[in-house]
């Protein structure tokens, strides 16, 4: 919404790549992960799918992949906490920092003390509050519009026929690289460990079914409202512009629910939706991180033998000194949300998406191929994101997204080195 908000409904493209990539992962990737994850020891975490799917056991590439999901997961779970302490310093003038240690430690509680079943039940509650909000609050907005959209557009400043079209990016002719750039964005989600874990625990294949009808209806909804209100925003609230454009949905929350008691109940209500999204990605990311270090880290290759409890308390530590990190990258009030989530999605879809889509498919790729796809792509966008050549960063140069290089890159590197090394054994080839 903040971008779309701030640029023009041009940004919708990552919109539309989001929920392009969102099909083709219910579609392609759900129901073979979870019957290959069934096959492959009943796999409890992606790292240990991998594991278990390639017969690795040195444990290389169990080790590989924990560490590209805590580096990368550090990044993301600093943005919802950012976004938390957005929230808090909006709607309660609290100060930046009081206001993200406040979001963080609630996180933190419930997530310590119930685990996965928690996250799941929570994160259920949160989704409805979520699709309550975000349906009604733009519709509310546009029914207060004075006159049509676009005059209320074109009274915030911009020319209203460039804010209104795809093709247009903050006034100005999108390219091909820029399109492109941000349809893959729905790359990501091929390689996103806390979407990959869900695929892997759901009950059965019937259920999996429901899942993929509920699941793609709701992105869509989500989705498209997700931009409605960057538009209507824009037009509702109109002049001044707001100086950080990612508290749109806040302010026109603010706006609207404030008239009345029972008003600003609904409106509390809704900015409670805000929160649950902000905690339901935290949750799953600070979960998918812990069980990397405590299963795939710690037990697989330091403490084989440890029991149940000992993984327990490894997986709390875990889990704190996780959000602790994030708290500290999340500590500059400047860092763009949207920035945050850009840089680790990046990360993750380039280093496992490819290898996630061949070891479903393709037979013929091996260990090595795994390995070399997995640092390739994370690499790739680190290099590309982080490393200036004369002054300036590849992407910088460029204008395009390292997720779609870093996507191509990797998923070239696992087909040559896989045909350029060993084939896989027998039992590998029966098990696909």
């Amino acid at each position: 919404p903040g971008s779309v908000y701030a640029m023009g409904t041009g940004q919708a493209w990552i919109a539309i790549g989001l929920f392009l990539g969102t099909v083709f992962n219910w579609l392609c990737i759900s129901s073979r992960l979870r019957r290959y994850t069934i096959r492959a020891n009943n796999a409890l975490t992606f790292p240990e799918y991998l594991q278990n799917r390639f017969h690795d056991t040195r444990k290389t590439l169990l080790l590989i992949s924990s560490v590209v999901i805590v580096v990368f997961f550090l990044v993301y779970t600093a943005s919802a906490l950012s976004a938390g302490g957005k929230l808090f310093n909006t709607v309660f003038g609290l100060d930046y920092h009081a206001a993200l240690a406040i979001g963080a430690g609630i996180i933190l509680l419930y997530t310590v003390m119930g685990g996965f079943m928690a996250v799941c039940v929570t994160d259920f509650i949160q989704g409805m509050l979520m699709l309550v909000a975000l349906l009604i609050v733009p519709i509310t907005a546009y029914g207060a519009i004075d006159g049509d959209l676009a005059s209320a557009v074109g009274a915030t400043g911009v020319d209203a026929d460039s804010f209104l079209s795809l093709f247009k990016n903050d006034g100005k002719d999108y390219d091909f690289i820029a399109i492109i750039s941000q349809i893959g964005w729905g790359l990501g989600y091929c390689g996103m460990p806390h979407i990959l874990t869900r695929f892997m625990a759901v009950k059965s294949n019937k259920e999996l079914n429901k899942s993929k009808a509920i699941g793609i209806v709701w992105v869509a909804l989500s989705l498209g409202f997700a931009c409605v209100i960057g538009i209507v925003g824009r037009a509702y609230l109109g002049n001044p512009v707001l100086a950080d454009s990612e508290n749109v949905f806040i302010e026109m929350i603010l706006h609207i629910f404030t008239s009345n008691l029972f008003l600003t109940f609904l409106g509390g209500l809704f900015l409670c939706g805000i929160l649950a999204a902000i905690m339901s990605i935290a949750d799953s990311q600070l979960l998918v991180t812990a069980s990397s270090v405590s299963e795939d880290i710690y037990k697989s290759a330091f403490n084989p033998n440890a029991d149940d409890k000992k993984i327990l308390k490894v997986s709390r530590i875990t889990v704190g000194v996780v959000a602790v990190l994030a708290f500290a990258i999340a500590w500059n009030p400047d860092n763009s949300i949207m920035g945050l989530v850009s840089n680790a999605w990046a990360g993750l879809g380039s280093a496992f998406g490819p290898i996630v889509l061949l070891s479903l498919y393709w037979k013929r790729t091996n260990l090595a191929g795994a390995v070399s796809g997995i640092v390739t792509g994370g690499l790739t966008v680190i290099i590309w994101d982080y490393i200036p050549f004369g002054g300036q960063t590849l992407y910088e140069m460029t204008g395009l997204y390292s997720l779609v290089i870093g996507f191509a890159l990797s998923l070239l590197v696992i087909i040559v080195v896989s045909l350029c090394t060993k084939k896989p054994s027998a039992e590998m080839l029966q098990e696909f």
